[in-house]
């Protein structure tokens, strides 16, 4: 294996020490424009590659900032990786991102990498219903924020958004439309939003002076398209089928739609449907998905910003925030008008 190129090399080549050195790289303003070029021309040469982490011990401080979501499949989490990812690079830091995939002790494995690389902060949207894993991690007292959950007041910075009144929102929206029974679609209830979401409808209901029963709800194993179209089938196979289906992201939203068009039901004819994220792809859909928008950039880069907050030089003045923000509805054709009351 060829041996790596260090300072010592580089100070060696250019004739000068190696503090002239270090002072090009990390104080240019110190050296002469004449030295400065010939030990870039010797850092050229050589192909020398400064010690990333070597800095860091001597900075005492990373600047790289962890990010652990549940499924980067999901084009929710990428908008909010974006979000995150911007506002940390404008702060001259980088990211690593990773993904849990929904599993706790993937979690648990990433959560024990990122303390052995001592990582700035995480940025982290828990998959562990127990809190455990987070438990054991803030030993390590390396800062955290959580995202797209709510942690209680005091205990850590926390991003989401208000999914109760998203809930309500879809609900609403299909109450509008003359439908007075619904079903809801949702990913396993352990999640918070998913919970936080049906809460939301079963309010809708009850404002209209509707019964709890008047809401069917079919839970599903996990929050994608393959989920979707299980539900589907389950769906399909009730004894009176729904005129109108809120799904709880819009990836189980279009696995129902495959699923109610590959059995000749037409959207939205036949059955209303409803997603939540409203991602790219909700408005591009063969029915374009009427949709409860999350701020997903937003999200990303407010939790970015309270890391950063939280590990910068005024860290010690750092008060821990519960940011909760706002959906909104976005109609589109696949609420358009119920074939019966």
């Amino acid at each position: 294996m060829a041996r790596m190129v260090g300072i010592k090399d580089v100070a060696r080549q250019a004739g000068v020490s190696v503090g002239t050195v270090s002072n090009v790289i990390n104080r240019p303003d110190l050296v002469s424009e004449q030295t400065r070029a010939r030990v870039q021309a010797a850092i050229d040469l050589l192909g020398f590659v400064r010690s990333e982490s070597a800095r860091q011990l001597r900075a005492g401080r990373s600047r790289i900032v962890a990010m652990l979501v549940l499924d980067m499949a999901n084009p929710f989490f990428v908008q909010v990786a974006r979000g995150a990812e911007r506002e940390a690079r404008a702060a001259g830091l980088g990211v690593m991102l990773c993904n849990s995939a929904q599993d706790p002790s993937e979690e648990a494995e990433y959560l024990s990498l990122f303390a052995e690389q001592r990582v700035r902060g995480v940025l982290v949207t828990p998959a562990d219903p127990t809190g455990a894993n987070l438990a054991a991690f803030r030993r390590r007292e390396i800062p955290f924020v959580l995202v797209d959950r709510s942690a209680p007041v005091g205990e850590c910075c926390s991003v989401s958004v208000d999914d109760v009144a998203g809930g309500h929102l879809a609900a609403d929206h299909l109450l509008d439309k003359g439908h007075t029974a619904l079903t809801y679609v949702s990913g396993p209830m352990h999640l918070a939003q998913c919970r936080d979401r049906r809460t939301g409808a079963l309010a809708a209901l009850k404002d209209r002076e509707l019964p709890e029963d008047a809401l069917t709800h079919i839970e599903v194993p996990r929050l994608d398209v393959d989920a979707g179209r299980e539900a589907g089938a389950r769906l399909l196979a009730l004894s009176r089928r729904p005129t109108a289906v809120f799904c709880a992201n819009d990836l189980l939203a279009f696995g129902v739609l495959q699923a109610l068009y590959a059995a000749g039901i037409a959207v939205p004819e036949d059955v209303a449907l409803v997603g939540y994220d409203d991602i790219e792809f909700a408005a591009a859909a063969a029915v374009p998905l009427t949709s409860v928008r999350q701020p997903a950039v937003e999200m990303g880069r407010t939790a970015a910003t309270l890391l950063l907050e939280e590990t910068g030089d005024d860290a010690d003045a750092h008060i821990h925030q519960r940011v909760v923000l706002q959906p909104e509805l976005v109609a589109r054709e696949s609420t358009g008008h119920p074939s019966r009351p």
